[in-house]
């Protein structure tokens, strides 16, 4: 496909990643250089802003990228079994912090408060960075499938099939997460609605 002077530049993902598992480290710097951003933004949303955090994970997906290429199902749109891995190690994240929750006895309802009390101030400023501050915060307090549907569909524009092949579920309970989650957001966001 590609001769001496070949232009992985213009190469679609699949290829970058079938060069990439054969030694091509510009390949792999491409899909890096295609994704490292869009990755790290995923994990920041997942991760509750952790910007550390979602710079270790972005790391560590390239890494296990980089070490283990032959796991690249090459049935599937790389972009979304990028998405995939991405999703699993958020979700192993959460069974992490789930336990140590379990144990610490940790109080996650401080940031409800803070949003509850926000939201009810008639004084509040109503602009786009106070609403993606409270989305934020809403979106935290969301369980995880909630939160990774939604945000695949309206940040990343993916479609409902390539997510639910992301989350490994049907495209049916794909739909019913996106519309219990922009219903609950539209009601806990309900002061930035115009009339």
């Amino acid at each position: 496909m590609f001769g001496l002077t070949e232009n992985l530049e213009k190469a679609t993902d699949e290829t970058l990643m079938a060069r990439s598992a054969k030694g091509n480290s510009r390949a792999f710097g491409i899909l890096y250089d295609r994704y490292a951003g869009k990755m790290n933004w995923y994990f920041l949303r997942m991760l509750g802003k952790d910007a550390e955090k979602a710079r270790d994970f972005t790391q560590d997906l390239f890494v296990k990228l980089a070490e283990k290429p032959h796991l690249f199902d090459t049935g599937k749109k790389f972009s979304t079994w990028i998405y995939t891995v991405a999703h699993n190690m958020c979700k192993n994240e959460y069974r992490k912090l789930s336990i140590r929750h379990h144990v610490n006895g940790e109080d996650i309802g401080a940031e409800r408060t803070i949003a509850d009390t926000q939201a009810k101030d008639p004084a509040m400023e109503v602009d786009k960075n106070t609403f993606e501050k409270m989305l934020e915060i809403e979106l935290g307090l969301i369980d995880e499938n909630h939160r990774t549907a939604f945000l695949l569909r309206y940040k990343e524009e993916m479609s409902i099939k390539e997510i639910a092949e992301i989350m490994g579920t049907s495209e049916g309970t794909v739909k019913s997460r996106l519309f219990y989650t922009v219903k609950k957001l539209s009601e806990k966001l309900k002061a930035f609605e115009y009339n």
